[in-house]
């Protein structure tokens, strides 16, 4: 495998990485930052548009939950020159408040992506989403309840891998 292959292959799945962490923080500019500004979004009935106006709009209605955990997985790439296709799994899991209950969303879904590389960076082209499987519960009772965790740019995960921007990390 080529060393462009292999750094294609890196960058597009640390971008994933970013797009997940950019919905779980609600860091709306990270997660423009994944697609290319004239990139499109399908996720069916749930929203057609531009990628960065998808961005915009979980953003939105994640701020309205209690919690969120998005998780990407099997990520598969393939790269051809400046252009890149791939499909990555993902596993969300929504804790919100509807009609006076705490209910818990799962969803098992896939990210069919097209990719290109334009001046150094490797952002999605257009993305089509496929939901496999999804299921809704009562919450229940907190297990252990939080650890500190933030959906904001106050997340520990800020300091510690951004720390030019200011923020100390926490003890």
């Amino acid at each position: 495998m080529p060393d462009h292959d292999i750094a294609a292959r890196l960058a597009i799945t640390d971008q994933l990485s970013r797009y997940a962490r950019a919905m779980d923080r609600i860091d709306a500019d990270l997660g423009r930052r994944v697609w290319h500004a004239d990139g499109t979004a399908d996720y069916g009935a749930m929203y057609q548009g531009s990628g960065p106006g998808f961005v915009d709009w979980v953003c939105t209605t994640h701020a309205q939950m209690i919690a969120h955990a998005h998780r990407i997985t099997n990520v598969l790439v393939e790269v051809d020159g400046p252009c890149a296709s791939s499909e990555a799994y993902v596993h969300a899991t929504l804790r919100f408040v509807r009609d006076g209950r705490e209910l818990v969303g799962t969803v098992h879904g896939r990210y069919l992506d097209r990719w290109s590389l334009r001046e150094g960076r490797w952002a999605i082209d257009h993305r089509i989403y496929v939901q496999d499987m999804d299921e809704l519960r009562d919450a229940g009772a907190p297990l252990v309840g939080s650890f500190g965790g933030r959906r904001d740019g106050d997340d520990p995960s800020y300091a510690v891998l951004e720390p030019r921007r200011g923020r100390a990390p926490r003890p």
